[in-house]
């Protein structure tokens, strides 16, 4: 296979690490639109060479691992691929790309999330194994080509990653609860702290709880200004029944109602029952 990745990034970076290690890859090229991204994705030797976006319709797979705009716009430069090419999206949000594939290549493409990154971002983010054990989910897949869908499955199973299948509107809004959610609340813990005067010093009694609470707000705010615009209506939702349960919490601790708020710890402690 000849594989090209557009978007050098943590995730498009880590992509390439991993698949250098498969015996059935033979060549991995980039496309980036930031110089400075070449250069690095180059010294690292994520990718052996540096492409026009065109000449990516010579590979045999492709992976769009930018912003859901930069993919929907690249889903439109693409519609010239030839019949056997697989076209693979790493977007966040995945309804709104699904229904920007132009016709002609809708059996090219092949929708998927996976569930996996870090907060840092740009090609020296990237990780070795960053794939490995991690969930992918692969979105309305009964409409890709039986080629792309045998080629998508053999990769990721390659990556030793985990497939979940489901409709693109279910998985935005299953994200919007799992991730987005996550990553706004961070901000704002972030921003509570930094509008305090005495910021120093509340940040020198940070220990691992904070730290961890709060690491989502180092992730790159062009991308999630972009994810949080393209699933808006369900993030609002898990924002506005987050805000719900905040609320509920709070009360208690106004009223002293300390048997309800330990009611509510140990609901909430039975999260990890299901994810252990």
């Amino acid at each position: 296979m000849k594989i090209a990745i557009v978007g050098l990034g943590l995730m498009g970076g880590s992509l390439a690490l991993s698949l250098k290690k498969l015996d059935f890859v033979n060549s991995i090229y980039g496309v980036d639109l930031n110089p400075k991204h070449q250069k690095e994705a180059l010294e690292l030797q994520l990718v052996e060479k540096i492409i026009p976006f065109e000449e990516t319709k010579r590979c045999d797979v492709i992976f769009l691992a930018i912003p859901v705009n930069g993919i929907i716009a690249s889903l439109q430069n693409l519609q010239d691929v030839p019949p056997n090419t697989t076209i693979i999206d790493l977007g966040s949000t995945k309804e709104l790309i699904v229904s920007s594939i132009p016709q002609s290549i809708r059996k090219n493409v092949v929708a998927a999330h996976p569930m996996t990154g870090t907060e840092n971002f740009g090609p020296t983010a990237a990780i070795e194994g960053l794939y490995e054990n991690k969930v992918v989910v692969l979105c309305d897949l009964e409409e890709s080509g039986e080629h792309q869908q045998e080629v998508a499955r053999k990769i990721f199973k390659a990556l030793k990653m985990k497939k979940y299948f489901m409709p693109s509107k279910e998985h935005d809004r299953h994200a919007a609860f799992i991730s987005h959610m996550p990553h706004a609340i961070s901000y704002s813990i972030a921003n509570t702290v930094m509008k305090q005067e005495d910021k120093h010093n509340i940040l020198a009694l940070a220990a691992g709880g904070f730290r961890s609470m709060s690491r989502l707000a180092k992730s790159s705010p062009y991308m999630w200004e972009d994810i949080f615009k393209q699933n808006r209506s369900n993030l609002l939702e898990a924002i506005e029944l987050f805000e719900k349960e905040l609320s509920l919490m709070k009360d208690d601790i106004q009223q002293e109602r300390w048997k309800e708020l330990h009611t509510k710890m140990q609901d909430a402690n039975k999260l990890y029952d299901i994810f252990e």
